[in-house]
This record gives C-alpha cells, sequence and structure tokens, in this order.
C-alpha cells in the first residue's frame, strides 16, 4: 500500500508544480505587450495616454496698438494738397495732429487745395513769420470731430487751433448742403469730403483761410495838411503916406485895399504913388505886371484929380 501511495504521489507533485510555473507565465505576459508595439504609438491603450508628455500651446502673442491715423498719407493720396503738406511739416503742426489722434483726441481739418494757395499774391508766405505760418495751418485745425450734417449746429464763431477766437475769427453757416466759411477777409465752402471716421475728418475748401488778425487789410492814414505859416507884415513905406493929393482928399486907388489884393501885395509890395504924382519904383519887389497896373491906376487917379 505504501508503494502504491509512492506512484500516486508522484504524479500530483509534478501537476502541483506545473500548476504554479503556468500562473507566473500567465501574469508576466500582459506585462510585455508593450514593449511588442513601443514603435506603434496609434496601438496604445488609452490608459497609456498620460505617461506621454503633454505638447504646451505656444504663448499669446502680445496685441500690438492701433496706429494713429497718418494725416499727411490720407492728403497725399487724396492728391492737390502738397502745399498744404509742406506747411504741416514745416510748422511741425502735424506733430501736435498726431499726438492729439493717438490720444484718441477727436480733430477736423479745412486743408486748402494747391490752388488756393495759387490764388495767393506772389510772396504772401514768404512775408509771414515762423509764428504766423503756425497760426497760419492751426486756423485750418478744429479741436473736435464734425460731420458734415453737423456744421449747422455750430455756434459762431468757431474755436480752432490758433489762438483766440476774436483775433482769429471763423464764422460757419449753411444752406441746405452747402457750408459757407468766412474768416473776415476770405469766403468760401466747402467742396468735398477726403476722410472721415469716428475721430478725424478732412474736407476739401478751394481757398486759404487767411485771418484778420494777420491778413487785415492796411488802412493809410491820412495825408497831413501842412501848417500855414504866418506872414509878418511889412511896414508902409513913407512914400505911400504921401499918396494924399494936394487938394487934401486922400488918393482913392490908395485907399485901403481889400483882402484879396492885401494877400498878393503884403509881402512884395512894388510902387508907390509920390507926392507930385509920378510912379516911384520900389526897389528890389514886385514883378512887371503889377507895376504896370498901378502905374495905369495911379494915371486915372491923377487926371481925376486935376
Amino acid at each position: 500500500m505504501t508503494k502504491n501511495l509512492s506512484l500516486f504521489s508522484f504524479p500530483c507533485l509534478i501537476l502541483i508544480v506545473f500548476y504554479h510555473c503556468t500562473i507566473p507565465f500567465a501574469q508576466s505576459s500582459p506585462a510585455q505587450a508593450p514593449s511588442t508595439t513601443k514603435n506603434h504609438p496609434s496601438s496604445q491603450s488609452p490608459a497609456q495616454a498620460p505617461d506621454q508628455p503633454l505638447v504646451q500651446a505656444p504663448p499669446a502673442k502680445p496685441r500690438r496698438r492701433a496706429e494713429p491715423t497718418n494725416v499727411t498719407e490720407i492728403l497725399d493720396k487724396a492728391g492737390g494738397f502738397s502745399v498744404f503738406i509742406r506747411l504741416l511739416r514745416s510748422t511741425d503742426v502735424i506733430t501736435q495732429i498726431e499726438n492729439d489722434l493717438n490720444a484718441s483726441n477727436s480733430i477736423t481739418i479745412l486743408a486748402p487745395t494747391n490752388g488756393g494757395f495759387s490764388a495767393l499774391k506772389a510772396g504772401t508766405l514768404n512775408l509771414l513769420s515762423q509764428q504766423q505760418k503756425v497760426q497760419l495751418v492751426d486756423f485750418h485745425v478744429l479741436p473736435t470731430f464734425i460731420a458734415l450734417q453737423n456744421f449747422q449746429t455750430l455756434t459762431n464763431p468757431i474755436h480752432t487751433q490758433a489762438s483766440n477766437t476774436r483775433d482769429f475769427a471763423l464764422n460757419i453757416t449753411t444752406e441746405g448742403n452747402l457750408v459757407n466759411i468766412s474768416t473776415g477777409v476770405v469766403n468760401t465752402t466747402i467742396s468735398g469730403t477726403v476722410y472721415s471716421d469716428n475721430q478725424l475728418a478732412i474736407y476739401r475748401v478751394d481757398s486759404v483761410l487767411l485771418p484778420i488778425s494777420i491778413f487785415a487789410p492796411k488802412v493809410s492814414a491820412p495825408a497831413m495838411a501842412p501848417a500855414p505859416v504866418a506872414l509878418k507884415p511889412k511896414k508902409a513905406s513913407s512914400s505911400s503916406s504921401s499918396s494924399i493929393t494936394s487938394s487934401g482928399s486922400p488918393s482913392p486907388s490908395l485907399s485901403k485895399p481889400s483882402s484879396e489884393s492885401t494877400s498878393t501885395t503884403l509881402d512884395e509890395p512894388v510902387a508907390a504913388v509920390d507926392t507930385s504924382g509920378a510912379l516911384k519904383p520900389m526897389v528890389n519887389h514886385g514883378t512887371l505886371t503889377i507895376s504896370v497896373a498901378l502905374a495905369v491906376v495911379a494915371a486915372v487917379v491923377l487926371m481925376r484929380n486935376n
């Protein structure tokens, strides 16, 4: 019986050993599965996805600030404003305009065309000082945005960038769709819109807006009349005092002269009649015409006395 038991237990022992050997092998086979698919990422199970490093999105670029509207570029593209563009740059007014636009301030520009500058007298701009040129350009800039349909709501005089409204008065009136502009020197109209948005408006004007404080017509002072020269009366000569005739009656011709004759003979007496009735010329006075006249008068007087 012992022999039979030993024979029975040997196969059982082999089965037990085999059983214990197959269990670890079965447990280790799933762990080897990833090695067979290492080069095939698409075959990995979802449970293994977190083991892979995450790809981060690139950082967002900072948003660039919008650049202010380029006024000179707008005018250049529109054409016909080269003189005004040159003045904007030479006076540096364009810098102030760009700073205002960059600070979100609104502006309206009344841009004169090249034809408007050509209508000025030759040398008008050259006669202006640098300060006057700056004031001239600022006179075309309004410190607010004005839509074309809103000009009728404005109150005159209009405020511009050029100092106060008394010395730089700008008056705007409307008639329907027509916008009239008056400076006291120039009357013109808005002939078109060059550019318009909610911050900047540029309108075309066919004449240069001349402020009255710079271009007021000069009134010449009236010419002063020369001061009258007082004439000193000359003393009557002794011969004139003897013009009374021997009869005792004064000579009619030598009576007190009228104011008209006095003005003629006051400073230059020409001749007198002596006691004998002869005409006695006075030295260095008078002219031949007056002498002859007096001689005729004296002859007539003598004839009457005789």
